[in-house]
C-alpha cells in the first residue's frame, strides 16, 4: 500500500509538471504535441517499472552498475519536476485569485485565466538547471580525476627532508565503479608524481570486501619510494550492511584487511610505522576510524598509535575522519605535524574557482577540502577518488593530492 501511495505521489507530480509542457506546446501541431507527451511519459513510466523490477528481482552483479545510474537519473528526473512545480503553482493561485474577483464582482471576465506561458517556460528553464548540471555530472566528472598540489613549510623540518613529495589519496568506494579502465588513469597520475610516500586515509568499499576484487590489478600497481601507507573508513566495517551473523561481519572486514595486503600496502590500525628517510625518523601513524560524529565509528587510539614516535623527527598522522583533527589531534598531540583526512568527498558538488569555495559540505564539516592549519599544525582533506550515491561529481572533482614539504 505504501509503495503504491508513493508511485501515485510520483505521478501526480509528473502529471502537474506536464502543464507546462502543455502551456510550451501551444501553437504547435496536434502531432508535435503527441509527440511531446509520448516523450515525456514513456521516460517516466520507463524507469519506474525498471526500478520496480530492481526492487522486487535479484539485479546481477554485472547489472548493478546500471540501475545506480538509473535510480539516479530517475531522481534527477523528479528533482527538476519538483523545481518547475512553484512556479505553476504561483500561476495557479494568479489564476485562482482572478477567478475569485470575477465572481465577487459578477462582471464580465476581464483577466486572462489562461495559464502564463512566462511562468511555464521559466519554471522549465528553472528545472532544467538541476537535470542539465547533474547529468553532466554523471557522464563527464567520476573519472575525471585532478591532481591537487600543496606545499606545506614547517617549522622544524629539518633540511634533509626539504623536498619530501607524498601523494594522498582517499574513499576509493570501489563498489560505486561502473567501468574499470577509466580508473587506471589515476594510477598514472599517481605515479607520474614519483612520490616518496602514498597516503590513503580510508573507505576502500562501500559495505563489502569482494567489491575490490576486480579492481586489485589496478591498485596494485601504485608506486613510491618509501612505501604505501593505509588505514580504515567508516564504510570498511561494513557497518552499514544487515550481515547474517557477526562472524560474517568480522570475516568481511578480514578480508579487506588481507586485501590491503595484497595490494602491497601497509594498513596501520592504531599502530605506526617509522621509517628511515634520507637519515631521518619519520612517525607514519594510522588510526581506525574516529569522529566527532555520534553517527559514524569512534575506534581509533591516538595515543597507542603514538606510544614509541617520541624520538622522531617529523610525525604524519592518517586518519579518516576530519573531525578528528579538532577532537583530539591540534589538542592533544600538538607534535603531529601533518594530519590526511578524507570522508568528505567535498559533498561532490560544489564551486571551487581562485578565490572563491562553496559546498554543502561546508554546513557539517568545519574543514571538508583542501589544506587547514591552528598554529604549526596542519590537515589536509581529500576530496576523495572515487563517489558514493550519486555516481558523478559536479564542481568537486575527484581527486589526486600532492603535498610537498618545505622548511618555513
Amino acid at each position: 500500500m505504501r509503495l503504491l501511495v508513493f508511485l501515485g505521489f510520483l505521478l501526480a507530480i509528473d502529471w502537474y509538471a506536464f502543464q507546462a509542457f502543455r502551456v510550451l506546446s501551444q501553437g504547435w501541431s496536434g502531432s508535435a504535441r503527441l509527440a511531446l507527451a509520448i516523450l515525456y511519459w514513456s521516460v517516466p513510466v520507463s524507469a519506474l517499472i525498471l526500478l520496480l523490477l530492481a526492487a522486487y528481482t535479484n539485479v546481477p552483479q554485472s547489472a548493478k552498475a546500471f540501475y545506480t545510474i538509473l535510480r539516479t537519473l530517475v531522481f534527477i528526473a523528479y528533482l527538476s519536476k519538483v523545481m518547475i512545480l512553484p512556479l505553476l503553482l504561483i500561476d495557479d493561485l494568479r489564476r485562482l485569485a482572478a477567478w475569485i474577483g470575477d465572481r465577487i464582482s459578477q462582471s464580465t471576465p476581464n483577466v486572462d485565466n489562461s495559464r502564463s506561458r512566462f511562468l511555464a517556460q521559466m519554471g522549465i528553464l528553472l528545472g532544467s538547471i538541476p537535470f542539465a548540471t547533474l547529468t553532466y555530472g554523471i557522464i563527464r566528472n567520476p573519472y575525471r580525476y585532478k591532481v591537487f598540489r600543496e606545499t606545506i613549510k614547517l617549522k622544524n623540518l629539518p633540511s634533509a627532508l626539504e623536498g619530501l613529495r607524498i601523494v594522498q589519496i582517499s574513499d576509493i568506494h570501489s563498489g560505486s565503479f561502473t567501468f574499470k579502465e577509466p580508473v587506471k588513469h589515476a594510477i598514472d597520475l599517481i605515479n607520474a608524481e614519483q612520490p616518496d610516500l602514498v597516503f590513503f586515509t580510508g573507505d576502500l568499499v562501500n559495505d563489502r570486501a569482494e567489491e575490490m576484487l576486480p579492481y586489485l590489478d589496478v591498485f596494485d600497481k601504485i608506486r613510491a619510494r618509501y612505501g604505501v601507507f593505509s588505514v580504515l573508513g567508516n564504510h570498511d566495517y561494513g557497518d552499514y550492511v544487515a550481515w547474517e551473523n557477526i562472524e560474517a561481519k568480522r570475516a568481511n572486514l578480514e578480508q579487506l584487511k588481507n586485501i590491503h595486503q595484497q595490494l602491497g600496502w601497509q594498513l596501520l590500525l592504531n599502530e605506526h610505522k617509522i621509517l628511515s628517510i634520507r637519515d631521518q625518523s619519520v612517525a607514519i601513524i594510522g588510526v581506525e576510524n574516529h569522529s566527532a560524529l555520534a553517527r559514524f565509528p569512534k575506534r581509533g587510539d591516538l595515543a597507542r598509535a603514538m606510544n614509541g614516535t617520541e624520538n622522531t623527527v617529523l610525525k604524519l598522522l592518517l586518519s579518516h575522519d576530519p573531525t578528528h583533527w579538532d577532537l583530539e589531534v591540534n589538542g592533544l598531540f600538538r607534535d603531529i605535524a601533518i594530519t590526511f583526512s578524507g570522508h568528505t568527498h567535498g559533498f561532490q558538488f560544489g564551486v571551487e574557482i581562485p578565490g572563491f569555495r562553496w559546498s554543502p559540505a561546508q554546513f557539517l564539516y568545519k574543514q571538508w577540502a583542501g589544506l587547514y592549519q591552528k598554529g604549526q599544525q596542519y590537515l589536509y582533506v581529500n576530496r576523495g577518488l572515487g563517489f558514493l550515491g550519486y555516481p558523478g561529481r559536479v564542481g568537486i572533482l575527484p581527486e589526486v593530492a600532492l603535498i610537498e614539504l618545505r622548511r618555513s
